[in-house]
């Protein structure tokens, strides 16, 4: 097979002339000894993987290779995928961003047999993303080999305790990939956090957070029981606790930056809590809109650092707008806004927002009781693209929510 061919790419728009057509010398990947094919072949789009076993027995073998989930793990990054979660939470569809397309996988083997346990993604971090069902069971899949782990259960199980944040981290040592998942439960300000580690196969003790309280502390008033509103996934205004769909309740990211894991969740009445796992410590930022707005809200990771998104209504419009925290200054800045002729449709609809970050882009899921959306927002420049909607079997696919992950074969749970 020609590489060229391999790979899908359309041919050149420019003519060659007959000598430098002679001068070309064909290459076949047949001639490629096997390591070479191997790591040629690791740097495909990870959605070509479903289709190596089906182009010769060469391939295939490839496909199953020990030494082929290693030339993969070389690659720096892969573009990501999104992991979309609907109201039945009985099959998987993803978002390819770098193909621009969706992909229907078979749901995990494990889940399978689960699925009277309603397991519902909760985090992701690299190539894995972790499920958990009402039991408080957790169970790490990898959505493109379908590969699946049981953890452990809690031992204690943290009883009568709210989780406010369920974060995934990705660890390397020694040349060898773990993963950690971080609980961080309680009631403010008395709030603790535990961690299942891979590498153990074991939940570790809880461990105890102290608000900061020194003069750079952002801690401001947490007054739970004033009459906060938000807007529910309904589309109706409830008051003090704040309503998300059931896959983003515990709507949370993690940064490790300067050698310091900061876990950070929204508390009930929409307060950022920033968790200092490092430390042992929390602090709360300052509230980016007046208590009495109404107002969806999301936190998300991207390049490192905790961003806000907020779709607002103000004089008869609708805005969404991204929010980050400057440090020195202590206050909020905006670094990216939606056209308002775009968010304007939201305007009236009471809008829920459901956001995931990636890189430099936000996937953003829009829901009404009057519309669902997709939209994409590239940071750098500032681009918002609406996404095409999903249909199966000839209706469009409504989703509450996405996670994002890079689609990694070798990722092992």
């Amino acid at each position: 097979m020609e590489l060229d061919a391999c790979y899908g790419s359309k041919p050149s728009r420019k003519r060659k002339s007959p000598e430098e057509n002679e001068n070309v010398t064909s290459f076949s990947m047949d001639d490629l000894n096997q390591d070479l094919l191997e790591r040629v072949l690791s740097w495909l789009p990870t959605s070509t993987y479903f289709r190596l076993s089906t182009v010769c027995k060469r391939w295939k073998s490839v496909a199953n290779s020990a030494s082929f989930k290693l030339a993969c793990s070389q690659i720096p990054s892969r573009d990501p995928w999104f992991l979309m979660v609907d109201h039945h939470l009985n099959h998987s569809i993803i978002f390819d961003s770098a193909e621009k397309s969706w992909i229907e996988l078979n749901y995990p083997p494990l889940l399978q047999q689960n699925t009277s346990c309603d397991y519902m993604p909760v985090a992701a971090s690299g190539g894995l993303v972790c499920f958990r069902n009402v039991s408080g069971n957790f169970i790490i899949c990898n959505p493109v080999t379908g590969s699946c782990h049981e953890i452990p259960p809690l031992d204690p199980t943290p009883e009568n305790e709210s989780i406010h944040a369920i974060v995934m981290n990705n660890t390397c040592s020694n040349h060898q990939q773990s993963y950690k998942i971080v609980l961080v439960f309680g009631e403010l300000p008395k709030l603790s956090f535990k961690v299942y580690d891979s590498s153990a196969n074991r939940w570790e003790e809880d461990v105890s957070l102290s608000r900061k309280v020194d003069e750079e502390s952002m801690e401001i008033e947490s007054n739970d029981d004033a009459a906060v509103y938000f807007l529910s996934k309904a589309g109706t205004v409830v008051a003090t606790n704040m309503q998300r769909s059931p896959s983003k309740q515990y709507s949370s990211v993690i940064t490790c930056k300067d050698g310091e894991e900061i876990a950070y969740f929204l508390s009930s009445s929409g307060i950022i809590v920033a968790c200092n796992l490092t430390r042992g410590s929390f602090s709360e930022y300052p509230r980016l809109l007046p208590a009495f707005s109404e107002y969806s809200i999301d936190v998300v990771e991207c390049r490192g650092e905790i961003l806000v998104i907020v779709l607002s209504e103000f004089l008869e419009s609708a805005s969404l707008r991204v929010w980050r925290f400057d440090q020195e200054k202590g206050s909020w800045h905006q670094i990216a806004a939606m056209p308002p002729a775009i968010s304007h449709e939201f305007y009236g609809k009471k809008v829920d927002i459901n956001c995931v970050g990636a890189g430099d882009h936000i996937f953003i899921c829009l829901n009404s009781a009057e519309l669902f959306s997709y939209v994409l927002c590239d940071l750098d420049t500032n681009e918002w693209v609406d996404l095409p909607k999903c249909s199966m079997n000839g209706e469009a696919v409504e989703f509450m929510s996405a996670f994002s992950f890079e689609p990694r074969i070798e990722a092992s749970v």
